[in-house]
């Protein structure tokens, strides 16, 4: 159960990456269907990503580490859909947009276990 649960959350952060950030260029170049779009399955993905990492956190015995890791996590889901919205109304959305991928770097690390504590 736990791999079932690890594959499709380490699946579904790099299509979370991939998706936000083509459909934010795609809201800042004004093509807001297809960006849309892609922000319906981006939320998707966050479901999914939510999901299988509180199963594995269950199943491991609640790490420090991990539950750190999963409060960034939601933290960076926040900005993301703030980036999104700003750059759907025109808005400078370039901090969160920073914020959302210095996040990524830190939780992916953190997932590796580069960072530990």
């Amino acid at each position: 159960m736990f791999d079932m649960f690890f594959a499709s959350h380490q699946g579904s952060w790099a299509f979370v990456a991939a998706l936000f950030i083509v459909a934010y260029f795609l809201f800042t170049s004004h093509k807001n269907k297809p960006g849309k779009i892609l922000h319906m399955i981006l939320r998707l993905f966050f479901i999914i990503m939510l999901v299988s990492g509180v199963g594995m956190l269950v199943q491991m015995g609640w790490p420090l580490v991990y539950i750190v890791k999963g409060i960034l996590a939601v933290v960076m889901i926040g900005l993301m859909e703030m980036a999104l919205g700003k750059a759907k109304r025109g808005e400078n959305g370039i901090g969160a947009f920073i914020g959302v991928i210095v996040l990524l770097v830190i939780v992916a690390l953190m997932g590796f276990n580069v960072i530990t504590f």
